[in-house]
């Protein structure tokens, strides 16, 4: 995660001087819009960073579950200056439809920008399997916006192309038009992951049934209710009550649920799991069964 958020910070820096070196030349708004955006990219790139050290500071005292929420804190904080980015892009382009500007020097803005796309392609795919082996909400955020600037980037290649005709300069500034949606668009989806990490949302069906189906491989759970998931960061919560046989032993329930929760470590590692065993047929206000294999779960 440290690695990843070093490398987007240093494309950010690449790319901030390649396109305002650019833009003197071209005056493009086009270009401009992607210029700001890169040095939107760059701060949000720099919070992360930050972000993610204190993310990855290991419980305390005083932060018994992490501080893993540093990530989504962050999140809002790229959000705000994404959608300012693309507040400022918005009248700026619409100045340009109103007052069309000849392009000059249009294969100079034609050459950063794919020098860009083939810089920003490869930090997303690095970017990608961090967040792959991480779940970082802060790696994932700023892969979107690399994302976005890979469309952002052909959009303008295309408003540079056209916009040296005559009669097409009116291109630079839709084309900008077009870069201000996608940065709004990254704005609300990196907003939304933020809100749902900071709200504790639950984690996605795909995965609570992953869950679900570690615990119904194992013969001897009877049943489970009261399933709870949530996130902060890279951090993974889980918890549960299981049923099992009534007549064991507390050794034996307590080696069946070390059993399970290293199960569950392997789909999701670094979890915190807690298990709480209970006899089975508990009939709880938020009980879900489970049939294990070969096993029939009490009626209710």
């Amino acid at each position: 995660m440290r690695h990843a958020t070093y490398a987007s910070v240093a494309v950010a820096l690449i790319l901030i001087l390649a396109k305002l070196g650019a833009w003197l030349q071209t005056e493009s708004v086009a270009l401009l819009a992607t210029l700001v955006d890169s040095l939107l990219d760059g701060l949000a790139s720099l919070v992360n960073m930050l972000a993610v050290r204190h993310a990855l500071t290991p419980a305390d005292d005083e932060h018994r579950f992490g501080h893993g929420k540093a990530e989504a804190l962050a999140g809002l904080g790229q959000g705000a200056l994404v959608a300012g980015s693309a507040l400022f892009l918005f009248f700026e382009a619409i100045g340009h439809l109103i007052t069309p500007q000849p392009i000059e020097r249009s294969l100079t803005g034609i050459a950063v920008m794919v020098l860009s796309i083939v810089l920003t392609g490869m930090l997303v795919l690095y970017q990608r399997r961090v967040v792959r082996q991480t779940g970082s909400l802060a790696v994932s955020a700023d892969r979107l916006h690399y994302v976005g600037d890979i469309v952002t980037n052909l959009t303008v290649i295309v408003a540079l192309a056209l916009a040296s005709q005559p009669d097409l300069v009116w291109v630079d500034g839709a084309c900008a038009l077009v870069v201000a949606a996608v940065i709004v668009k990254s704005a609300i989806d990196i907003v939304r992951g933020a809100l749902d990490n900071l709200m504790d949302r639950e984690m996605a069906d795909a995965d609570r049934e992953r869950i679900l189906a570690v615990i119904r491989r194992h013969p001897q759970a009877r049943a489970l209710h009261d399933l709870r998931t949530r996130q902060a960061g890279n951090q993974v919560f889980i918890q549960f009550h299981l049923e099992l046989d009534p007549e064991i032993s507390l050794r034996t329930a307590h080696e069946i649920s070390d059993e399970i929760e290293a199960e569950l470590l392997v789909v999701f590692p670094g979890a915190e799991i807690i298990i709480h065993q209970d006899p089975a047929g508990y009939d709880g206000p938020l009980a879900e069964y489970v049939e294990a294999p070969d096993v029939n779960p009490p009626a209710r």
